[in-house]
């Protein structure tokens, strides 16, 4: 799946599928595992006689996270005062539309967290959806109903937005297939958007083919005789920041590689060298406080830096909506907006200028048709209700691999390489 002009590829392995299912829950599983705000029915048009061909998506259906605007629904953003104060859709979102045109059926709305902001995927209004692969464990969000309606056999495929991990840390913790574009390939039409500059369309799937044909459709590629990438860069340093053996992991990405392309292909590389060499204005951003001042890391200063740049446009957009509301909003939301760092222009413009000097170094190491290989995030899902979600402290961690595609633009798939 490409870009506009290269195949930028970040390859993040997960961690679920790894998890085993507990004996005894104490939360009361849904029938519909709480994935869904709204069970709904689009259906696709009638199939086109023969010869023609059949739609490409025939005999599929799908789940949309609500943030997706349908005729006629309301546009929940996952929170109720949102609901409240708006109208229902005019129109279907471009995005929508073309899947059902494709010949799938809408089934549904699900759950997203409160305003699309947080990666947990829990929400104290319409209730965290259950983690199929690890019940006890938080989904992961944004796109957390999205993500369990596909991993519980209730969706073939299901769309949500990535902006710094809403499709890829759902995938992960649930186990499943995440697809990101890369930014400005799907057109940023027809949803509510978080940050724009970071937000990107992305899909879920459990079969491979199923992710490639609705890859397909949406970024308006023709089916082509697959090309072998030219080269596989392992990112070492970014293995290193696992909580799980980083030996078994890397063995398995390298033994599957050399056996599908060979050895030669695949080298070795350290980002935190590479990118400190190539974005030389991530050392002079002074968004980052923490820790008394101390110097971050490169990937680390990096995600201080995306989720700075998210808060700024997030704020921009829906900042006046909270001040004349008010709604009862998510403790970290109100974290970030109550004691986040200030927002000196000069910062603002400084953090644009490293996303372009990221888009341009990895356009540089990937060239036309290399693939970077990183773990999606550091660990596995956190249990429910744990204190550590709500910490700035851990939106730093998980978004330091994350931030990689979201500042450079660039699509990333979430594979699984084991169970």
């Amino acid at each position: 799946m490409a870009s506009s002009a290269n195949l930028w590829v970040l390859l993040g392995l997960g961690f679920a599928g790894i998890l085993l299912m507990t004996k005894k829950l104490k939360k009361v599983i849904k029938e519909d595992f709480g994935a869904f705000v709204q069970r709904l029915q689009l259906l696709p048009p009638p199939q086109p006689p023969p010869p023609k061909a059949p739609h490409p998506l025939t005999g599929l259906n799908f789940a949309v996270s609500d943030v997706f605007d349908i005729d006629g629904y309301v546009t929940g953003f996952g929170h109720p005062e949102w609901t409240r104060t708006h109208e229902a859709a005019s129109r279907t979102s471009p995005i929508v539309s073309a899947l059902v045109e494709g010949g799938a059926t809408c089934v549904g709305k699900t759950v997203v967290d409160e305003m699309a902001y947080g990666i947990s995927g829990e929400n104290g209004h319409f209730g965290t959806p259950t983690n199929p692969a690890a019940p006890s464990c938080v989904p992961g969000g944004s796109s957390s109903g999205s993500a369990v309606a596909v991993a519980a056999d209730f969706a073939d495929f299901s769309l949500g937005v990535d902006t710094v991990g809403g499709i890829r840390v759902p995938s992960a913790f649930c186990g499943i297939l995440g697809f990101r574009s890369s930014h400005g390939s799907v057109a940023n039409a027809g949803f509510v958007p978080v940050s724009t500059s970071l937000d990107t369309i992305g899909w879920f799937a459990k079969d491979p083919n199923v992710l490639r044909r609705v890859g397909h459709l949406l970024l308006q590629v023709p089916f082509a005789v697959h090309r072998t990438p030219r080269q596989m860069i392992l990112a070492d340093d970014c293995f290193q920041l696992l909580k799980v053996p980083t030996d078994r992991i890397s063995q398995v990405v390298i033994k599957a590689t050399e056996k599908l392309y060979g050895r030669q292909i695949l080298k070795h590389e350290k980002l935190e060298e590479y990118f400190n060499a190539k974005v030389p204005c991530l050392n002079t951003f002074n968004g980052s406080k923490s820790n008394g001042g101390s110097k971050y890391s490169f990937l680390r200063t990096l995600a201080d830096v995306t989720l700075f740049l998210k808060r700024h446009e997030f704020g921009s957009t829906h900042e006046a909506w909270m001040d004349t509301t008010k709604p009862t909003l998510d403790p970290l939301i109100l974290t970030i907006f109550g004691d986040g760092p200030e927002q000196a222009d000069a910062e603002i413009e400084n953090c644009k200028l490293i996303r372009d000097e990221m888009r341009s170094a990895v356009n540089s190491l990937l060239k036309d048709d290399g693939i970077l290989v990183i773990p999606t995030i550091s660990g596995p899902p956190p249990k429910l209700g744990a204190k550590e979600l709500q910490s700035w402290e851990y939106q730093i961690e998980a978004s330091t691999l994350l931030s990689i595609a979201s500042m450079s633009g660039c699509c990333q798939v979430k594979s699984l390489f084991f169970k």
